[in-house]
C-alpha cells in the first residue's frame, strides 16, 4: 500500500482514496485533503465535482491541464480547522502545500471555506496566503491606571520598572 499524498501518514486506500473514488467525505478537512490528493493525481473531475457553483466560477480547467504536468507535489500540512465536522454546515481549513514547478520550490498557504450542501461537503472559496489581523498596540498614559491591576498609576508602578 502507498502512503497518501495528503501527508496524513495513512495509506491512500484508508485515507483519501475512497473519497476520490466517490465516497462522501465526513468533514471539511477530509475534503481539502482529498482535493489536494486529487490534484497530485491530476483528477480534475474530482476537483470540479467537489466545488460549489461559486467556486466553479473561478475554476479554470484548461490552465490546470496545462500546468499540472510541470508540477511535482511535495506535501501538505493542515494547520488549523474551524468547525467543518459532521455536525456542522460550514467550516474552514487552513493548510499549506509545497510543490516544485519547473525546477523551483514553492509553498502556498490557503484558508479554505467549505460548506455542506445536501449532506455533501464542497469547497466554496479560499484566501491564498492569508495574513493575520494586525496587532493593535495600546498606548498607556503615565497617569493611567497600571494594567497590572495594582491600583497605582502606571508611572508609579510598572512604567517605573521599565526604566530601571
Amino acid at each position: 500500500m502507498a502512503s497518501c499524498p495528503c501527508c496524513s501518514t495513512r495509506d491512500f486506500d484508508d485515507c483519501c482514496g475512497p473519497f476520490v473514488a466517490g465516497k462522501p467525505v465526513p468533514s471539511a478537512e477530509a475534503l481539502m485533503r482529498s482535493r489536494y490528493t486529487a490534484t497530485t493525481l491530476a483528477d480534475l473531475d474530482y476537483l470540479e465535482k467537489t466545488c460549489t457553483e461559486n467556486a466553479l466560477m473561478s475554476f479554470n480547467r484548461i490552465d490546470m491541464e496545462r500546468s499540472l504536468p510541470d508540477a511535482e507535489w511535495v506535501g501538505m500540512e493542515v494547520r488549523r480547522t474551524d468547525r467543518g465536522t459532521e455536525a456542522d454546515e460550514d467550516g474552514t481549513v487552513e493548510f499549506a502545500f509545497r510543490y516544485r514547478y519547473r525546477g523551483r520550490d514553492f509553498t502556498q498557504v490557503e484558508r479554505a471555506n467549505c460548506v455542506r450542501q445536501d449532506g455533501t461537503w464542497l469547497f466554496d472559496d479560499s484566501e491564498v496566503n492569508p495574513t493575520p489581523p494586525p496587532v493593535r498596540v495600546l498606548q498607556i498614559g503615565r497617569n493611567d491606571p497600571c494594567p497590572c491591576g495594582s491600583g497605582q498609576k502606571y508611572k508609579k508602578c510598572c512604567h517605573g520598572q521599565d526604566r530601571a
